[in-house]
């Protein structure tokens, strides 16, 4: 069998056009909205967007730890970038810094989905990066995270703040640890699925996994197992566990498999009207 140059060039570029056609298209890196996430604008962004008086800087950690076998271990950077776009949005006077992935926890070979900073590691990071931010020209800094490690009075967060905001307060520059976006939302979140008969959840359970169901849909959770995520479920407020009962361990603490992406949108709403609420009131009182 012959074949003319015509054929044989057609021939030989056919795997790679249908590798083409294949190929996903690239993503999206930016997202819609106001600029306000400092990793995507350029440098005369940022020194524009400091000149128009946006100069609080929210610097908001993340954290990459196993979320249960439905979702994926990045869940607390995924809804930390969410959330602090929002916030920045919301409040219209501030830029949301790069998200840290990395917050107070412990990696296991059991579930190997995490990987983790000491409280004091935290404490340094937090403390470079306020105070690199006040270099560069922000005059409000905002500490707050997505993770359970490193938060509380006694925490990384709070100590963090206190110490800078003592050694720039002078100066009119202000360091704050905004709790409410974490423990206060949280905690009214609970009461809310107890007020709709749903189990309150803690580790990967109902508010992680709708959450993430809201967000990223089957990118950010396997839907599939939603049904089965049923882990360890704790006694009750003034019960005592069954020493002899078996335990579940597979990173779910409670039962999420009632999550919808509805009851994550309502978590995520809370987030954002609790932190805006509470970086308002710091904003306030530094007039």
């Amino acid at each position: 069998m012959t074949y003319s140059l015509a054929t044989t060039i057609a021939l030989l570029a056919l795997p790679a056009s249908l590798a083409l056609a294949q190929r996903p298209a690239a993503p999206t890196v930016r997202s819609k909205g106001p600029l306000v996430e400092f990793e995507m604008m350029t440098w005369p962004e940022v020194k524009q967007a400091l000149a128009a008086g946006k100069t609080t800087a929210l610097i908001y950690t993340g954290g990459t730890e196993q979320r249960g076998p439905q979702n994926v271990n990045g869940g607390h950077n995924i809804m930390g970038r969410a959330i602090v776009k929002e916030i920045a949005i919301q409040l219209g006077n501030a830029i949301a810094m790069p998200v840290l992935p990395y917050t107070p926890n412990n990696a296991s070979a059991t579930l190997p989905g995490t990987i983790g900073l000491t409280p004091d590691l935290l404490g340094a990071v937090l403390e470079r990066v306020a105070e690199q931010s006040i270099v560069t020209g922000f005059k409000t800094i905002i500490l707050m995270g997505d993770h359970g490690g490193g938060q509380g009075a006694k925490g990384p967060y709070a100590d963090v703040a206190a110490k800078l905001e003592a050694k720039y307060a002078a100066q009119g520059i202000h360091v704050f640890y905004c709790d409410e976006v974490y423990a206060k939302a949280q905690g009214d979140f609970d009461v809310y699925l107890k007020s709709k008969n749903l189990p309150v959840s803690g580790h990967a359970g109902i508010p992680d996994t709708g959450e993430l169901m809201y967000l990223c849909g089957a990118e950010c959770v396997r839907l599939e197992l939603v049904k089965d995520a049923l882990g360890d479920v704790p006694p009750a407020p003034g019960e005592t566990r069954d020493p002899n009962a078996p335990r579940k361990n597979n990173g779910i603490s409670g039962d999420g498999r009632k999550a919808t992406a509805e009851l994550g949108k309502k978590q995520f709403d809370i987030k954002i009207e609790y932190g805006v609420r509470q970086i308002k009131a710091f904003q306030a009182g530094t007039k």
